[in-house]
């Protein structure tokens, strides 16, 4: 009696082989850490990229918004003239938020990016965050409130993530020629960022990628 003594066979025995369109495909071969085995080769899932709860979630929510790691800029509109007069912290599917709400006139630029250290502008003097890592947010196209007519934003300062998963703390440093410094403490580095505008009232959107 002729047995099936092939590597094939024995790999079909025990996995069972299914042919589509010309594909060989083999199903029940993965091992117990998740890495799946296919046409002799291991692909294992990346462990170094940033993971995002629902990338359809992110897209929609801020429609052509550019998500990375890397600095994020853009410039004011020349009647810019902008007091910070609220900021908020929350959290959403995938992502959480801050706002900063501005009154006065214009669009304001910004400047985003990670940082090491809390460092003031003018003074020099390094602020403490919560968190693990931060991010310096530069709102461009400030003035003071007595130039703005608008009442700044008094606190709380800095402003806890108590809802949020990754933002430990928001705080506004001040005003220094004409940009309103800011920062944002996250538990860990690595995230993915967007910036974008809202109108009616105007805001600077910073979300977070968790």
């Amino acid at each position: 009696m002729n047995r099936p003594n092939s590597s094939r066979a024995r790999i079909a025995a025990l996995c069972g082989v299914l042919t589509v369109g010309g594909v060989l495909a083999l199903t029940g071969c993965g091992d117990s850490d998740g890495v799946a085995t296919t046409s002799g080769s291991v692909t294992a899932a990346p462990t170094d990229s940033p993971v995002i709860t629902s990338t359809a979630t992110l897209v929609a929510t801020t429609p052509g918004a550019v998500w990375s790691t890397e600095p994020h800029r853009a410039d004011a509109s020349d009647d810019a003239h902008l007091t910070v007069a609220g900021l908020r912290v929350g959290a959403h599917d995938g992502y959480d938020r801050v706002v900063y709400e501005l009154g006065g006139t214009g669009v304001p630029g910004w400047s985003v990016r990670y940082v090491d250290l809390a460092v003031q502008e003018g003074s020099g003097d390094v602020i403490p965050i919560a968190g693990e890592t931060i991010l310096e947010v530069l709102i461009t196209g400030s003035g003071y409130p007595f130039d703005t007519g608008v009442h700044e934003y008094d606190g709380p300062n800095p402003l806890p993530g108590e809802d949020t998963e990754l933002v430990t703390e928001a705080r506004i440093s001040g005003v220094f020629e004409g940009t309103t410094q800011s920062f944002i403490g996250l538990e860990s580095g690595g995230h993915p960022f967007s910036v974008s505008t809202l109108s009616d009232p105007t805001r600077l959107v910073v979300d977070i990628a968790r």
